[in-house]
């Protein structure tokens, strides 16, 4: 009877346990993520609805966010989206075309970048080469692309195109008129350009650096047909959260113009603990923010007059979108704080931003044009098309 009896007890004993580590192992883990029925889901900036598709197909299917970002800008780049990304599109004052793009996994803040790259059309996939085989975030020009084709990818390639060229040449019939140039001359036809250095100049330069509505800019030269950038984000079904980008830059730039989007923190950024945030529009004003202005000298916290967060802290728009979503901010507030504070300081300026949380909650914000970001969910039968107003 004995025996029987220490014979039920430690069964019972043991079932006690088991009981309790069946219980406990999910909050043992921690970081895994139960089927909450919010993930997958992919956002992106403007209605490129296959490059969407293309994502939510990866994502769906099991592979990593980064998977995702990387397949859906692809698809954008093969596209031609808007003739902005990719191959093809958006010369330089030497008519040719290059790419910009970037890749940044939010679970390992592991991030790839290329930057002026020439003859490679894959501009994504060659950012995840960067960021696989290597342990540098960026390469940029010929470098990058002998890297990328030493790495398997395609090339040497021209990138231009009909469409491009015959932009080009329209261009260069109307004097090279608008470019990227200032206080140079000639300033009514091509170059060569040299600096215009007179005694006016010499003397409005003084004026300017006292004055705070002196700043132009000719962001009317950005718009709807000259938006130039994808920024993704996805999420997994784990929960990890990357961003991709890629463009083919600012047409009519400067050869060697690099704008935000290759740029961590400017053109997108991701952290799983946090969100994410892509951005799109005039990149060489975008990424210059946020710098040191008077609030932040002062270590004010404005919030409540929408000036922002961050005391000290000067930084790129899309990390202050994902640093406001971390102190507190809904995407949607997060995103009008940061295109707020561009905006005060050049009113100008056309540009928008996404933002979505870790939970899937998403939301945008533009100024100086009427911006559109898509998302895929599980709670969607096809990619939905958001409409923002400035």
């Amino acid at each position: 009877m004995d025996a029987a009896a220490d014979e039920a007890t430690g069964s019972s004993l043991i079932f006690r346990i088991f009981f309790l580590f069946t219980l406990l192992l999910p909050m043992a883990l921690g970081n895994k993520v139960e089927d909450s029925g919010k993930f997958p889901l992919v956002v992106s900036t403007w209605p490129f609805k296959e490059a969407v598709r293309a994502a939510w197909r990866t994502v769906e299917s099991g592979f990593s966010a980064v998977d995702a970002v990387v397949e859906g800008c692809s698809t954008c780049e093969d596209l031609r989206c808007d003739g902005t990304v990719g191959p093809g599109g958006s010369p330089d004052e030497n008519a040719e075309t290059t790419i910009d793009a970037l890749v940044m996994n939010g679970a390992t803040m592991e991030v790839g970048a290329v930057a002026a790259m020439r003859y490679v059309k894959d501009g994504i996939r060659a950012a995840r080469l960067v960021m696989l085989h290597t342990e540098h975030t960026m390469l940029v020009g010929d470098q990058a692309s002998a890297f990328a084709i030493s790495m398997g990818l395609s090339g040497p390639t021209n990138l231009s195109s009909t469409e491009s060229l015959e932009k080009w040449n329209k261009w260069k019939e109307s004097r090279c008129l608008p470019n990227f140039r200032k206080n140079v001359l000639p300033v009514d036809n091509c170059g060569p350009y040299q600096p215009k250095e007179t005694a006016d100049l010499s003397r409005n330069r003084c004026l300017m650096a006292n004055s705070v509505e002196t700043i132009t800019r000719r962001s009317s030269r950005v718009g709807v047909d000259n938006h130039d950038t994808i920024a993704m984000a996805a999420i997994d079904n784990m929960g990890h959260i990357a961003v991709g980008t890629s463009t083919n830059g600012a047409t009519f730039k400067i050869p060697g113009r690099v704008g935000d989007g290759p740029i961590p923190g400017s053109s997108a950024y991701a952290d799983n603990e946090v969100g994410a945030c892509g951005a799109t529009g005039d990149g060489d004003i975008m990424m210059r923010f946020l710098p040191w202005g008077e609030e932040e000298k002062n270590g004010r916290d404005r919030r409540g007059e929408g000036e922002g967060v961050f005391g000290s802290l000067g930084i790129f728009v899309s990390y202050q979108v994902v640093e406001s979503m971390r102190l507190g901010m809904e995407p949607k507030l997060a995103a009008e704080d940061a295109i707020s504070r561009i905006a005060r300081k050049y009113p100008d300026f056309v540009g928008a931003v996404f933002a979505v949380n870790k939970n899937g909650v998403h939301a945008g914000a533009c100024h100086g044009w009427t911006f559109q970001y898509s998302v895929r969910s599980l709670e969607m039968a096809d990619v939905e098309v958001f409409t923002v107003l400035p």
